[in-house]
């Protein structure tokens, strides 16, 4: 396989690659500021993200993710289809001609971009407006809580071009809105908007696209208001209760509010 291209160790090359980090006290926002392409997404994006992940202050407790322009992503660059491909990086040819460890490695790390956004530390939001397609829905997916403004639409076109959604996006898809409408929804790859995805559970809120960054905003504020540690728990108790039984889940609720009533007593373990 080719040498990748370095990874962006500064916010200047990461908004090269069309992502922007800002940090403010306990909140980050992460914004993709490519919006005369409508936010397409390419491996050097991927790894800008994951960078970004890996490189948060350990102060952070909320992420806003959040797009400039019309659309919040429109998805992989179809540049990766074509014979010329996207300058130092693999097209998917050369990615289908490689052997079954490094294509699995390839897209391992095309992965990174999407998976540290539910981080049991971490309360991410993703502010959605026009269209959140294909590597975009599985990008908003990523986060714990999502904000649409009315024009939002979402769509999972892979299944159409012949591949899988394979950024992380199917488990939450999954847990968010069932089996069947998830299968509907990738096998079809229609619009879903923004009015069907609160209704469906796949978005919070939906609100006028001039209000999406106040709203985003708001919802913030009580998320830092309230003590890291219980909301550490909180998150991971949620997380967890898809693979446990009842009881295992109320055995866990015992257990975290034991360790949260001796840490509010000053009792260590």
């Amino acid at each position: 396989m080719t040498a990748p291209v370095s990874t962006p160790s500064s916010s200047t090359s990461w908004e090269e690659v069309g992502v922007r980090l800002e940090v403010e006290g306990e909140l980050a926002v992460v914004t993709l500021c490519d919006p005369k392409r409508r936010n397409a997404q390419t491996p050097a994006m991927w790894r800008a993200l994951a960078a970004i992940g890996r490189e948060l202050p350990g102060t952070v407790r909320v992420v806003l993710l959040r797009a400039e322009g019309l659309a919040f992503s429109a998805g992989l660059d179809r540049a990766m289809f074509s014979p010329e491909g996207i300058a130092g990086e693999q097209g998917f040819a050369e990615l289908a001609a490689s052997s079954d460890q490094d294509l699995d490695a390839a897209i391992a790390e095309f992965q990174q971009a999407f998976t540290w956004w539910r981080r049991p530390d971490l309360i991410t939001i993703a502010a959605v407006q026009g269209y959140a397609i294909g590597a975009g829905f599985q990008l908003a997916l990523a986060c714990d809580l999502r904000v649409c403004a009315l024009d939002a639409q979402f769509s999972m076109r892979e299944t159409s071009l012949g591949l899988v959604p394979d950024l992380a996006g199917t488990k939450p898809l999954v847990d968010l809105v069932g089996y069947g409408r998830a299968l509907e929804i990738c096998a079809t790859g229609r619009l879903v908007g923004a009015e069907e995805a609160v209704a469906s559970g796949l978005a919070n809120l939906a609100v006028p696209g001039e209000e999406l960054d106040a709203t985003a905003r708001d919802l913030v504020a009580p998320l830092l208001a309230a003590p890291r540690s219980a909301v550490i728990e909180t998150k991971a108790l949620l997380l967890g209760a898809g693979q446990r039984s009842y009881d295992e889940q109320r055995a866990a609720e015992r257990a975290a509010q034991a360790r949260r009533l001796r840490d509010l007593a000053g009792i260590g373990d």
